[in-house]
């Protein structure tokens, strides 16, 4: 592989050698071409593993004689020939990568694993090449130094700016030697991402808890059906396996056993280990963020959030889980009566929570989950999110037949309340072995503008984890599943709405990417849209006001357990990447000083992530940035709380507004979009609130003697 140093030049011409090598290859690759599919799509059907290594060879060649025409061109630079190209350049080269990135998480192998492991750190130096490129940055330069002098429009000056300072975040101020070392730091990182991944996935499909119908007696009928496996019952880490069995098994080892398996992923000491992985990417952090001139790679990445320092992300953090730990031991001591009846000389653990908590549920609300999921098939559940767009937005979605990549997945096209088309939604509700944990929303093609000006419909993908079908039971939803669908279709109609003229201008900081979201989970339980899709499946009796009732009183339930978990994670995330100096670290020793010596955490409670299976921050792009939910659900509760003051949360006007907030993607900073929004800076009571965990504040001698007056 070609180093900077042997410039961009000779890395064109290793490139284009390999392109010229692979031309028979390159002969009928659906990758390479434009897509000739309905609406788009990429072409599944005709998509095989062997085609993505040329297609990302020959991509890359393109791209480099797209930025090798513009460092040719020998007029001054100027928005038009260098920023405007720069931001066209490499389309190509981005559709193959957001779609095999898309399919790696999806449709994972061993055959991709090896093309991850090949072409990640040739694409890391293929960017790399580019933003270190000296004389590429000099025309950027050039254009930066003039952009408030010339006729720009605010929109292009933002486009600049941005450029200018991504050049420079990645490297273009430093010397050559140091440039060498950052481009081999971004090869050794990305090939860690890869294996970090890879061994989460091994590790988590490596471990079955095979049980006999005696064993499984005890547990809902749904929860057997979905386990059986001939005339055994099969119970896995996948979430929709090993939560129900968490929350309904009477049998407290078998609750040990899995939830153990759980939590020791990839900390077994075993070839899938990702003890001394994480070792090597915090010590390459740690250097990279010195060699950009940041103290600790959370500086680094924090710099430019919204929140602009890991300083102004602590003071959020810790204040709330202080109080959310206090609050979980009030959640504790509930639970402990019933423990306690069933093992008085026991303790209390981790692996009791979710079995207890169902029971101090349903003794408290009269509401346990076998009575809530029969009315949320998943069939339903989406229907009601496609019900919140249209009484929004005025959106209509309709099926259609378009290539997939798998029989579980369906496609819906997006129509706006003019009835253009907007976009495509995929849906790919459930395990396998395949798959990623967890849920996620992408693209297999960005939104955009082409050369002409004709706007590119976005194709999104909503992909989950959600309990199989059984027989003629349909997959039921959790209350937790319920909200995930409505958050990742918010992420969905993020990408579905963004309107920007320039590439450079589609993202967002990160810590305002999950406000589209997480606000959508906001309606997922209200009165109102429930009745539009909580039907049960059997009789198709719509959900009654009692149970919405029961739903409603119990939603700050368990609050205190779900934020320590969540804040644990976001915490340790931080503190392992606010470290200046590398020394080796005991992984399990870090986490465990950083939650039960420094903040106290109760026992009985543990990060939503550790740190050997932590993927958000290891291999997902949310290093230094797990407190993005936290930070933006004080923008989610508080935005909804704009639409309650109106009197109506289905408010038109309101929801305009805030399609316009979601549409603009980075043309302005996040902040100053959301003050135009919301008309005010963001408030955090509503988060409190919303948690439980809002304290009313003691008056001042003041306010009492003016009270009293």
């Amino acid at each position: 592989m070609k180093r900077i140093l042997i410039a961009l030049t000779l890395l064109m011409i290793a490139l284009n050698n390999t392109s010229c090598s692979n031309e028979s290859k390159n002969e009928g690759n659906p990758l390479i071409s434009e897509f000739n599919t309905p609406y788009g799509v990429p072409p599944f059907d005709k998509i095989k593993s062997e085609h993505y290594e040329p297609a990302f060879k020959h991509a890359m060649s393109l791209h480099n004689e797209e930025i090798a025409a513009i460092l040719a061109n020998k007029e001054e630079a100027t928005f038009d020939n260098t920023i405007l190209e720069l931001d066209r350049s490499g389309s190509l080269l981005a559709t193959i990568s957001e779609l095999f990135g898309m399919m790696c998480a999806a449709m994972n192998n061993e055959e991709m694993q090896e093309i991850q492991e090949k072409m990640m750190p040739l694409l890391a130096a293929h960017y790399d090449a580019i933003s270190m490129n000296d004389d590429l940055f000099k025309r950027i330069k050039v254009v930066y130094d003039k952009r408030n002098s010339t006729d720009l429009n605010a929109e292009q000056i933002r486009l600049v700016e941005k450029m200018y300072d991504s050049a420079v975040r990645q490297g273009a101020l430093l010397n050559e030697e140091q440039k060498k070392r950052l481009t081999e730091i971004n090869e050794e990182l990305s090939l860690l991402t890869v294996k970090f991944d890879n061994n989460l996935l091994a590790e988590t499909n490596d471990f079955e808890l095979e049980l006999s119908e005696k064993e499984v007696e005890d547990l809902p009928k749904s929860v057997r059906e979905g386990a059986k496996d001939g005339d055994k019952f099969i119970f896995t880490l996948h979430k929709p396996s090993l939560i129900p069995f968490l929350t309904y098994s009477q049998n407290r080892e078998l609750r040990e056993k899995i939830y153990k398996a759980y939590l020791n992923r990839c900390n077994n000491d075993n070839k899938h280990d990702n003890k001394a992985i994480i070792n090597d990417m915090i010590r390459l952090r740690i250097e990279k963020a010195n060699l950009l001139g940041y103290k600790s790679y959370s500086e680094y990445v924090i710099s430019e959030q919204m929140a602009g320092s890991p300083k102004a992300v602590y003071a959020l953090l810790e204040d709330i889980f202080t109080q959310a730990n206090e609050k979980a031991k009030e959640e504790v001591a509930d639970m402990l009566v019933m423990f306690k009846q069933d093992y008085p000389e026991g303790n209390f653990a981790s692996w009791d929570w979710w079995y207890y908590a169902e029971k101090v549920r349903k003794q408290k609300y009269s509401l346990n989950e076998e009575m809530i999921t029969p009315y949320f098939s998943l069939n339903n559940v989406r229907q009601g999110a496609f019900n919140l767009a249209n009484r929004l937005f005025g959106l209509t979605f309709r099926p259609v037949v378009v290539p997939q990549y798998h029989n579980d997945a369906s496609a819906y096209e997006v129509l706006d309340n003019d009835g253009s088309h907007l976009g495509i939604l995929y849906f790919d509700f459930h395990p396998r072995a395949s798959k990623s944990q967890g849920a996620w929303c992408g693209y297999f093609r960005r939104p955009g503008y082409d050369r002409e000006g004709k706007r590119i419909s976005p194709v999104v993908s909503i992909v989950c984890n959600f309990t199989q079908p059984s027989g003629d039971t349909p997959a039921l939803l959790s209350i937790d599943e319920v909200t995930t669908l409505f958050h990742e279709f918010g992420h969905a109609l993020h990408f579905l709405f963004s309107d920007v003229p320039y590439n450079g201008l589609l993202d967002v900081e990160g810590d305002f990417v999950e406000l589209p979201s997480q606000i959508m989970e906001n309606w997922a339980l209200d009165s109102e849209l429930l009745k539009s899709y909580a039907i049960h499946y059997r009789n198709n009796s719509i959900i009654n006001s009692s149970i919405i009732n029961r739903i409603h009183k119990s939603a700050q339930f368990n609050q205190g357990f779900a934020t320590t978990e969540l804040l644990a994670a976001a915490l340790v995330d931080l503190d392992i990447h606010s470290l200046t100096e590398y020394k080796e670290l005991d992984v399990d020793a870090f986490e465990y000083n950083a939650l039960y010596e420094k903040r106290k955490m109760i026992s009985e409670i543990e990060p939503r992530y550790r740190l050997p299976y932590f993927a958000h921050i290891f291999a997902g792009g949310y290093s230094s940035g797990y407190y993005f939910y936290t930070w933006a659900e004080v923008l989610d509760k508080d935005a909804f709380a704009a639409f309650v003051e109106t009197g109506d949360v289905f408010n038109r006007k309101t929801a305009i507004a805030l399609r316009k907030l979601l549409s603009s993607g980075g043309k302005r900073d996040g902040m100053t979009l959301y003050r135009e929004f919301r008309g005010a800076e963001p408030n955090r009571e509503a988060l409190l609130k919303a948690r439980g965990l809002w304290v009313e504040p003691t008056p001042t001698e003041n306010e009492i003697v003016e009270t009293n007056n």
